[in-house]
């Protein structure tokens, strides 16, 4: 499927190559009724390269050795950077009552590891850091949390630590002004709670990058599955699947489900979130 009109003054023609091409990379995927917002996402970039057709784009993309400074502009474009603190908090509530408890059970002196695998602008993992701080786990086991985008703007906000009101419309008022102070329009959280998280860049479907930071206790890689195909998502969970610690505990969105993509994890209910468990 194309485009009738050009876009920014960019030649039609090439887009199908670019949309196949970035699915490969990244994972995202655009099918054919969102191929018009795809190309509405990247014509600024191909207009700002001096280009004029989508299909130069894709050449520069697929063939030029020096394109990686552009692969970090893509991806930036096409990621979705919306998520708020405090967002489907039973998952959370499940990790700091029970699955983090057990595990100190178990192995009172070994490090609890934790990865955010698609951190966004970092609501996420910081919020993973006040459940735990809450309760008392950081005082109770050495525990580190790891946060990652594929997205080197929304890691710069995240690494950065202001927010706006938009991030704060479900995190209780006592938790926004013990973590955060304002600071003019935004509000900046605490440095001792940013301290907790270690971030960096990675891309889901780079074998490499995903194997050094899989090897932990506990992923959370939610509303993310959504955006990617079906062959994405299983790629993407087999390489959790075999890096991960035993047990494991996987967290996806509330609308994501793996029950036809994996035998590695089976879906067990702890408290009153669902979590995706290897025990094996």
């Amino acid at each position: 499927m194309g485009l009738n009109t050009d876009i920014l003054g960019v030649r039609l023609g090439g887009e199908t190559l670019l949309r196949d091409l970035i699915h490969e990379r990244v994972g995202l995927f655009f099918d054919d009724s969102k191929i018009n917002l795809l190309a509405d996402k990247l014509a600024p970039l191909i207009v700002e390269r001096g280009f004029d057709s989508f299909l130069d784009y894709f050449y520069l993309l697929k063939y030029d050795t020096d394109s990686a400074d552009e692969w970090h502009n893509v991806i930036n474009a096409v990621t979705v950077h919306e998520t708020y603190f405090w967002r489907e908090m039973d998952q959370i509530n499940g990790l700091a009552e029970k699955i983090i408890p057990d595990l100190l059970a178990a192995s009172p002196y070994a490090r609890i590891r934790i990865w955010s695998a698609a951190c966004a602008t970092g609501e996420e993992p910081l919020t993973i850091a006040m459940r735990l701080n809450e309760s008392g786990l950081f005082e109770r086991g050495d525990i580190e949390i790891c946060a990652s985008d594929a997205s080197s703007e929304a890691l710069a906000r995240a690494s950065g630590g202001s927010y706006r009101e938009r991030s704060f419309r479900t995190l209780p008022l006592n938790l926004k002004e013990k973590y955060f102070t304002p600071d003019g329009r935004e509000w900046r959280v605490a440095p001792e709670l940013k301290a907790k998280i270690v971030w960096t860049q990675a891309n889901l479907l780079d074998e490499n990058e995903t194997e050094r930071l899989a090897n932990v206790s506990i992923i959370f890689c939610r509303n993310v599955f959504i955006y990617f195909s079906s062959g994405s998502v299983r790629r993407t969970v087999n390489l959790f699947a075999k890096n991960m610690l035993v047990p494991a505990f996987l967290f996806v969105g509330a609308s994501e489900s793996l029950l036809k993509v994996t035998d590695d994890f089976e879906l067990e209910e702890i408290g009153n979130a669902f979590v995706y468990v290897k025990r094996k």
